[in-house]
């Protein structure tokens, strides 16, 4: 997820993506604990988002 995408989202709709990003990467890090991925650069790009969303949250807490 960009970060333009993530301007555009209201801050309730940033805690839903937020959480599901989270529950998204848990899954992700158990099933590979399992059996390897085959892309394992999901996990980087969900961690980014991860990032991203909450740096959005803060700032507009801030403001």
């Amino acid at each position: 997820m960009r970060q333009s995408e993530v301007k555009e989202f209201s801050v309730e709709e940033l805690h839903e993506e937020l959480n599901n990003h989270k529950t998204k990467l848990s899954d992700l890090k158990m099933t590979h604990v399992l059996s390897p991925l085959e892309n394992t650069s999901e996990i980087q790009k969900l961690r980014r988002s991860i990032a991203r969303i909450a740096t959005e949250i803060t700032k507009r807490e801030l403001d």
